[in-house]
């Protein structure tokens, strides 16, 4: 569902069935949030380059820390879901609870609860992030300017994705019921799970889709897939 027309698997052609075959091809369906992007879907392939790139400099676990925290503070059911369950392979799911409850300081090392309450201000209001706070992750805890600045761009991409997806209504794939219910139950943070069919391209509306949880497990956004299958 989405408060715009989208364009549905069975009738995209061209650039639009590229995206999906894509997306199909990463997770076994047509998700929402791709059919969102129908109508523009060279931003669909551009966003994933930018996302790839930003991603670069960093480890699998900083930058699914970062990107669940600020999922989740922008109430984002999708990504929170689907950030989670991919954190809660590399650190736990009770350290992903916590996260969720804002309690870090028990769960992360210092450095690390640090970067999720700097990552959380940026979600939450950037223009009130100041300089002290900066030098305290510097000084504080010994990270170098890049290692801000790629917190922030991790932060910052993920309030992009989260406000297209949310202000046009993509709502969660049926899949997301595949996943835990204390992670479901605690990250469905924003709209509801969509329980209809997930749509897939005609010439594979045979092939049985996996669960989401599975899908994630060969990575939810690696560089490759990030370049279709934006996630």
């Amino acid at each position: 569902m989405a408060f715009i027309r989208t364009i549905r698997a069975a009738d995209a052609t061209g650039a639009v069935h590229d995206m999906y075959r894509r997306q199909e091809d990463h997770w076994g369906y047509v998700p929402n949030y791709a059919k969102v992007f129908s109508h523009r879907p060279e931003t669909m392939a551009r966003w994933g380059r930018l996302l790839a790139e930003i991603r670069r400099p960093v480890d699998d676990r900083r930058f699914e820390l970062v990107t669940f925290v600020v999922a989740l503070e922008l109430r984002h059911s999708s990504c929170s879901m689907a950030h989670g369950m991919k954190l809660a392979d590399i650190i736990g799911t009770r350290r992903v609870l916590a996260l969720a409850e804002k309690r870090e300081a028990e769960v992360l090392a210092p450095v690390e609860a640090a970067l999720v309450r700097f990552a959380r201000d940026i979600a939450r209001d950037a223009g009130r992030i100041t300089a002290g706070q900066v030098a305290a992750l510097k000084l504080k805890h010994g990270l170098t300017d890049e290692d801000v600045f790629d917190v922030a761009a991790i932060a910052a991409a993920r309030c992009f994705f989260t406000k297209i997806l949310d202000a046009l209504g993509a709502e969660p794939d049926v899949a997301f019921m595949d996943i835990s219910d204390a992670l479901r139950d605690r990250l469905k943070a924003g709209r509801p799970i969509d329980h209809s069919a997930p749509e897939t391209l005609p010439s594979r509306d045979a092939r049985r889709t996996e669960p989401l949880a599975t899908s994630a497990r060969k990575s939810s956004i690696t560089a490759a897939s990030a370049a279709g299958a934006s996630k």
